[in-house]
C-alpha cells in the first residue's frame, strides 16, 4: 500500500514559506536581526521542519556526538561571571585547586573513551593561562590525541604566542563562549569585555584551530538578547565549528543563583534557529540537561542539536548519568557520531 503525504506536493511546501526562507545548501554570514526574529516567530512545527531540512543536508539525522568535559583546574578564578561557581568573588563553598597532573587527566580521558566519548574537553578556571602552565597543557593535548579523540581546551583569554603553541601541538578545538548578546553582557560580567572574547576567537580562528563558541540561556536576558547572541556567532567570518547552547544551571551563592527557569519551547526554538543560521556547525545541547525531561531533549535533537556532554559532571554542574543517556539514545534510535564528523572542521 502506498501512503500519500502532503510533503510530496510542492505546493504544500511552498504554502509554508519554507522554500523561500532557507536554502539548506547556503551558508550565510550576513543574518539580520529581523531575519532571525522571523525564524523565532514561525509556528513551532514549521520551525522544526525547516531546521530538519538543514540538519539532514549536512549531518546524519540520528547521529549525536558524545563529548566529555573535565575540570583540570577548579575554582579561584578572578573573573566575576555571574553564573559561575568557580569565581573567587562569590561565596559558593567551592575550594580552589591546582592544575591537575597530566597522567591523572589522561587516566580520566581513557575512562571517557571507554564510555563512548569521541571528544575530550578540558577546562581550567583561569582569566588566562600562565606561560609556565603551557607545557602541561600541551602534554595533555598530545596524550588525548594519541587516544584518537578530538581535543578541546577552554582556558580563558589567550595571547597570540599561546594560541600558536596550542596550534603547533595539534589542538582540535578551543572553547570560548560569547555567553549572551553584546548589549546584555555587562549585566553578567564586568571583568572582561565582549570585545576581549571576540579577539580571542579571532586569534584561535586565524591560527587554524576549530572554534567552539556558544552561550547561555536563562540569565535574565530578553528574547532580543538571545537573537543578538546568535547573530554575533552566525555573522562571524567563519561560523564556529561547534556551538554549545547552555541552559543556565543556577549555582547557589552566585548572582544568578535564583534565576527563573527557561520556557522549554523557547529553548527548543533557540536550538532550531542556531541550526538554521549555522548549518555546518555541530550544535551542542550542553549544560542544563539535568533539568530537562526526555521529551524536551528529544525535541532538541529534532531541532538540530547533535552533540551532548556525557559523564555525571560538567565542571561544577550536574549532568545525567551515563545509563540514563544510553536508555534515551536507545529509545530514540540515536547512535554516537564518529570523531571529526563536522563538515566545516579544519
Amino acid at each position: 500500500m502506498t501512503i500519500q503525504t502532503r510533503i510530496d506536493k510542492p505546493e504544500a511546501i511552498e504554502s509554508t514559506g519554507i522554500s523561500r526562507r532557507t536554502n539548506p545548501d547556503e551558508t550565510r554570514h550576513d543574518w539580520t536581526r529581523a531575519e532571525l526574529q522571523a525564524l523565532f516567530d514561525l509556528p513551532f512545527n514549521d520551525l522544526l521542519f525547516e531546521a530538519q531540512l538543514v540538519h539532514r543536508r549536512w549531518f546524519k539525522a540520528n547521529e549525536v556526538q558524545m563529548s566529555t568535559l573535565l575540570s583540570i583546574k577548579t575554582g579561584g578564578c578572578p573573573e566575576d561571571c555571574g553564573y559561575c561557581a568557580q569565581s573567587a568573588k562569590f561565596d559558593t563553598g567551592l575550594k580552589a585547586s591546582k592544575l591537575m597532573e597530566v597522567e591523572k587527566v589522561l587516566a580520566e580521558a581513557r575512562k571517557a573513551k571507554e564510555a563512548g566519548a569521541t571528544r575530550y574537553c578540558m577546562g581550567a578556571a583561569w582569566r588566562e593561562p600562565k606561560d609556565r602552565d603551557m607545557d602541561m597543557i600541551c602534554a595533555m593535548i598530545e596524550g588525548v590525541k594519541e587516544m584518537g579523540m578530538e581535543t578541546c581546551m577552554t582556558l580563558g583569554m589567550l595571547s597570540g604566542q599561546q594560541v600558536h603553541r596550542l596550534a603547533q601541538t595539534g589542538l582540535d578545538y578551543y572553547n570560548h563562549n560569547v555567553d549572551t548578546s553584546e548589549e546584555y553582557y555587562p549585566n553578567v560580567i564586568s571583568t572582561r569585555t565582549y570585545q576581549d572574547r571576540l579577539d580571542t576567537l579571532e586569534r584561535v580562528r586565524n591560527a587554524g584551530i576549530n572554534v567552539c563558541s556558544g552561550g547561555i540561556v536563562g540569565m535574565g536576558e530578553s528574547p532580543d538578547d538571545r537573537i543578538g547572541m546568535l547573530m554575533t556567532l552566525a555573522n562571524l567570518d567563519e561560523h564556529p565549528q561547534s556551538v554549545p547552547i547552555n541552559m543556565l544551571m543556577p549555582m547557589e551563592g552566585t548572582p544568578l543563583g535564583r534565576s527563573e527557569k527557561v520556557d522549554p519551547i523557547d529553548f527548543v526554538r533557540m536550538i532550531a534557529v542556531a541550526r538554521i543560521a549555522m548549518p555546518k556547525s555541530v550544535v551542542r545541547l550542553a549544560a542544563g540537561r539535568e533539568l530537562m525531561s526526555e521529551e524536551l531533549q528529544a525535541l532538541c535533537f529534532m531541532a538540530g542539536a547533535n552533540s551532548i556532554f556525557v559523564g555525571d559532571k560538567l565542571l561544577t554542574a550536574k549532568n545525567p548519568e551515563e545509563d540514563k543517556d544510553r536508555r534515551l539514545f536507545d529509545k530514540l534510535g540515536i547512535v554516537p557520531m564518529p570523531a571529526h564528523s563536522c563538515p566545516s572542521e579544519k
